[in-house]
């Protein structure tokens, strides 16, 4: 696919990725990226390999989106509830543990080969490991998503969260408990800048131009649906989908998750008051409680709005009996 673009005043002194990912055909910035670095960019008719090349009214920018390449990924029989599926996509119910995609060297156990053994075709856009894969979840959380079968599937869905007009609410058990019965989190994200593995929040004035120009806007609303002594309940509805941030926006608060690893400490080993069957439910669950529960969008053949719920998987269920069984405060 080639295509060509006259850019305009408004888009002056864009990042050239940040240009071509605000076209319907390349779904993320880092799609945009790896068509930089693989020289599939033309600026003026001269290849541009530099992701962060600052653009100019009247340039021309031509850019090429190859044929998706052969990998060596093998369909897998494996474990997956299917919420609904048509011609078009598939809504899945992900379990805990599940990686969503290969990643070199890695190349199978993944929701991916599942998918490939389930159905002949997922869509090529999001490049040869992540066929149909449209969003993702983290590899501990539980929850909804959409999978797209076709190209115009993937476009359609695509724009939706770029445009961030799909509704995504998930829930989870954190450490302590609000004062307040609901609240947003806006605070941008970014690579921490120690701990790369990590995110964290990037503030203005406190970070070096270097990582501030990498930070990405995000707002997560929060509210609370039941209290506990020590812990509680939140719902929580993303307006931006930012790698970990519910994690590290409700860290951000003081209310960690219960069973992250990654973000915030547990009081766990300080709480007296815990009964030794939450004890132990606790000890065992290991994996951050978080469930992707609700998952609404546009379907891009229909224009019909869906709207899809998944109920909490075992492991986080047995935690929120324990949770109440210690005498849930209304």
């Amino acid at each position: 696919m080639n295509l060509q673009h006259n850019v305009q005043e408004t888009e002056s002194g864009m990042r050239i990725d940040q240009l071509l990912s605000s076209f319907d055909e390349i779904v993320s910035r880092e799609q945009a990226q790896r068509l930089l670095k693989s020289g599939n960019v033309l600026i003026n008719g001269k290849i541009e390999l530099a992701p962060s090349r600052k653009i100019r009214a009247g340039q021309e920018v031509q850019f090429t989106i190859p044929p998706q390449e052969s990998a060596n990924l093998l369909p897998e029989q494996g474990t997956m509830e299917i919420l609904y599926e048509d011609s078009h996509l598939i809504v899945i119910n992900k379990a805990a543990g599940v990686v969503m995609h290969p990643s070199v060297g890695h190349y199978s156990g993944t929701l991916v080969n599942y998918l490939m053994h389930h159905c002949q075709d997922l869509s090529g856009i999001g490049g040869v490991l992540r066929p149909g894969i449209v969003h993702r979840l983290d590899k501990n959380t539980s929850g909804v998503l959409v999978v797209a079968k076709t190209d115009v599937t993937h476009l359609h869905l695509s724009k939706q969260f770029k445009q961030h007009t799909v509704k995504r609410q998930y829930q989870a058990l954190v450490w302590g408990v609000p004062e307040k019965k609901h609240g947003v989190v806006n605070a941008s994200l970014g690579r921490h800048p120690v701990r790369r593995m990590d995110m964290s929040i990037i503030e203005n004035d406190a970070q070096e131009e270097s990582e501030s120009k990498k930070r990405k806007n995000a707002v997560t609303h929060w509210r609370v649906l039941q209290r506990f002594e020590f812990a509680a309940l939140l719902a929580c509805r993303l307006e931006t989908g930012r790698t970990h941030q519910i994690r590290v926006h409700l860290t951000s608060i003081g209310h960690p998750i219960i069973g992250d690893p990654q973000y915030g400490k547990s009081p766990f080993k300080r709480l007296s008051c815990i009964s030794a069957e939450l004890s132990q439910t606790i000890t065992n669950f290991r994996r951050q409680a978080l469930h992707a529960e609700l998952l609404g969008f546009i379907h891009p053949s229909s224009g019909e709005w869906l709207e899809f719920k998944a109920q909490f998987p075992d492991d986080f269920q047995n935690l929120l009996i324990e949770m109440q069984r210690a005498e849930a405060i209304l």
